[in-house]
């Protein structure tokens, strides 16, 4: 009874799985592909299932038959035959055939995503963006726009965008589980890669996907994610411009925020960048830049954007991500401060 219970148990949460791996919201699920790199991936994921399962569903066939069929009925040794040329040939043949359908379309699969000609040509119009993996957090650089922005990656829809990926401190792992991906971010060399938002699942998902550090990297590994606003080309034209125009840190617009924002400049300063242009050379972004931060929809890349949670990260950063850099670099602030900050912080947008 006791195994019987335990077999139970296990069925069950074999089942359970089973049902929960099919769960998954339009912005993070890969299994509702929202782009031409995910799509191709989900096409190949679907047919080496279908390989997979068509073999195991022969072979099970074939099992039952020979177990049927062919089952010992008496004592007698029955007649021994081997080297049965066209079994032998059929098995040989069978598999071959299943690999070549196989690996034809992922070796072009694998050509075509790799392709990334366009990002190298100076005369290209395509649009490419400097990632940089930190603990833990991400820094995007679109070099044709001259703008640096954090935590959110902000793209348009129905074009290809291209990625040069490069780790800062250990090596990470850039991906948007909806989109497409993975691929490693190093600290040695330069990965670079595309991805495609398709419109029309970008609308679906409420034009956010989410996007994840795929490699464990340290205590916060897990807490290590950034947003993707995907949106029309229209609309990030508009939003590269309102970025340009940010020539010079905002100025708070309440007696308030202008209190936040001198506690800023006396001890945030030196490490966030509050322009878009941020000349600094990569080594030296030691956090996140918050040109747009009032634009953006999580506090730290994980936290509801709110005065409140903005409050409780500056309080306390180590708390929600452990090994974080920005714990202890700068002095304790005091309620009326932590609020006075708040409200700068969430004045800080473009649109």
């Amino acid at each position: 009874m006791k195994r019987l219970t335990k077999w139970r148990l296990a069925s069950l949460f074999a089942i359970l799985a089973l049902i929960l791996s099919g769960c998954g919201k339009p912005y993070l699920s890969t299994l509702q592909p929202a782009g031409e790199v995910a799509k191709t991936q989900y096409d190949l994921m679907k047919l080496s299932t279908l390989i997979m399962v068509g073999v195991i569903l022969v072979v099970v066939v074939i099992f039952i038959v020979v177990l049927v069929r062919f089952r010992r009925k008496d004592d007698t040794i029955p007649k021994q035959v081997e080297g049965n040329h066209k079994l032998e040939i059929i098995w040989t043949v069978v598999p071959i055939l299943l690999l070549l359908i196989l690996a034809v379309p992922t070796v072009a699969a694998t050509f075509k995503l790799a392709d990334v000609s366009p990002m190298d040509n100076k005369n290209s119009n395509a649009l490419v963006v400097n990632v940089r993996a930190h603990l833990y957090w991400w820094d995007f650089e679109y070099p044709g726009k001259g703008i640096v922005t954090s935590q959110e990656l902000v793209v348009p829809t129905n074009q290809r965008v291209y990625f040069n990926l490069k780790s800062m401190d250990v090596k990470h792992a850039f991906w948007i589980p909806a989109v497409g991906g993975k691929m490693d971010v190093n600290t040695d060399n330069i990965n670079k890669f595309w991805l495609e938002f398709d419109n029309t699942k970008a609308n679906e998902a409420g034009n956010l996907f989410y996007g994840k550090c795929a490699e464990l990297c340290g205590p916060s590994h897990a807490l290590m994610d950034f947003k993707v606003k995907a949106i029309s080309k229209d609309k990030f034209d508009s939003w590269v411009t309102a970025m340009k125009n940010v020539k010079t840190p905002q100025k708070a617009d309440s007696v308030l925020a202008q209190q936040g924002q001198e506690i800023f400049n006396k001890s945030c300063i030196g490490c966030h960048a509050v322009t878009p242009a941020n000349n600094m050379p990569e080594t030296a972004r030691l956090a996140p830049n918050l040109t747009n931060f009032g634009d953006r929809s999580r506090v730290a890349g994980i936290l509801p954007h709110t005065k409140e949670e903005i409050k409780n990260w500056v309080r306390n950063p180590e708390t929600y991500k452990p090994g974080n850099k920005m714990a202890g670099k700068y002095p304790q602030m005091s309620e009326d401060q932590l609020n006075a900050l708040a409200e700068y912080l969430m004045g800080l947008k473009v649109q």
